[in-house]
């Protein structure tokens, strides 16, 4: 099937300038769908692959989300191109279909048609139930696939037993209760505590998820590169950025990520070899008159393409000449701790050992971390991140 069923073109008209591009604005040099849907072969395959959804009936109060593809493309392809070249096409908008499952539908297709074709999608929502459609995306890749959510909340419902219905705050529960089971792990970032209940907390425990708070990166932002590392896919929710910087979405809060913030995660997930997917969602044009929100989702966007772009492609161990093994022996463990750091990137590994019938050649869970989880091995402590997931490899 050919990906043109699901999109309708971009209005260019409407959205560029007049007198067009420069030559190294993003909109001189990204292949668009405006009179004919883009083909590609082999030879000229796109690495990046821009898609708009335009869908909100499940965005709980931040109804006019829809209308945000446009709006951020506005002001995305009047960016200039960073030191490189860019082989990225815009395939245009999937259109909400006659129900939202059909949008569900469609936008699963896309993701898994460009997945299997090696090529990153760069979702532009619409509202974060639209970060189920991308999950889905991944079902018959055969593989687990771990979930990083920049997010002030946990969009989880527990007061409604297992079966509740999909929006952008239960979103989550559909993830985690999916069949077949191919979730590994789910990072939440940038919480707020007063946002999110004792018992969804505790949930993440026993699932053995990974949740950081907004305070716990507040300023230090190199905090969760690691957690973005770690993921296959991005979900990044507009209202964890604070109102006075990013006012464009219904549920806009006092307190969040600030704008650079927001734009050095994003530049974290371009930069991780193991991110395959992204998705931006919940910003609302209703709530943005003078589109500053619009100007920073378009960056942050720009943020990812450029990490994208600068990859150091350093996927531990290959070739292990790259890289500098650290071990060390915790008392009254059993287990020795291996930590690999990148002479690349400066970026830090724990082996995490399998237990039980394993390949040869799947002897270890390579986990990113911090330099301060190697620090905390050496001086006799266990680092939380090891045990995690060691408990997730039993």
């Amino acid at each position: 099937m050919s990906l043109s069923v699901f999109f309708s073109p971009i209005v260019t008209q409407k959205l560029f300038p007049e007198e067009g591009f420069f030559r190294s604005q993003l909109g001189n040099v990204v292949r668009f769908y405006d009179n004919q849907f883009p083909t590609w072969d082999k030879d000229d395959k796109p690495q990046l692959a821009i898609i708009g959804v335009e869908e909100d009936r499940a965005a709980v109060n931040n109804q006019g989300c829809a209308k945000s593809p446009d709006a951020i493309r506005k002001h995305l392809y009047q960016l200039y191109q960073g030191d490189y070249a860019i082989n990225a096409v815009d395939l245009g908008n999937i259109k909400e279909g006659a129900t939202i499952k059909d949008t569900y539908a469609a936008l699963r297709a896309v993701v898994e048609e460009l997945l299997a074709d090696d090529i990153l999608p760069i979702i532009i929502g619409g509202g974060q139930d639209l970060t189920y459609a991308q999950y889905l995306g991944y079902q018959n890749l055969g593989q687990k696939v771990e979930v990083a959510v920049i997010d002030g909340r946990f969009d989880l419902n527990q007061e409604s037993g297992e079966q509740v219905a999909l929006d952008s705050r239960s979103y989550l529960n559909h993830i985690i209760l999916h069949e077949p089971d191919y979730l590994f792990n789910l990072n939440n970032i940038a919480y707020q505590t007063y946002l999110v209940s004792k018992e969804s907390l505790n949930m993440y425990d026993k699932l053995f998820f990974n949740a950081t708070r907004l305070g716990a990166i507040a300023g230090r932002m190199d905090q969760s590169e690691p957690l973005v590392r770690a993921a296959d896919m991005v979900s990044f929710d507009i209202g964890a950025i604070r109102a006075s910087e990013a006012s464009g979405n219904a549920n806009a809060m006092p307190n969040g990520l600030f704008g650079d913030e927001a734009c050095q995660i994003a530049r974290y997930a371009g930069m991780s070899d193991k991110c395959s997917s992204i998705g931006f969602y919940e910003y609302n044009p209703s709530y943005d008159p003078m589109q500053q929100t619009a100007m920073l989702v378009s960056q942050m966007i720009w943020c990812f393409i450029d990490g994208f772009y600068n990859r150091k492609q350093d996927t531990p161990l290959l070739p292990k000449s790259s890289y500098i093994i650290y071990r060390t022996t915790l008392e009254n463990e059993e287990h020795e701790l291996v930590f690999v750091k990148s002479k690349k990137s400066d970026r830090w590994w724990m082996q995490v050992p399998y237990f039980g019938s394993r390949s040869v050649n799947e002897r270890y869970h390579l986990v990113p971390c911090r330099y301060e989880d190697y620090q905390m091995a050496v001086t006799g402590e266990m680092p939380d991140l090891w045990w995690r997931t060691h408990q997730k490899l039993q």
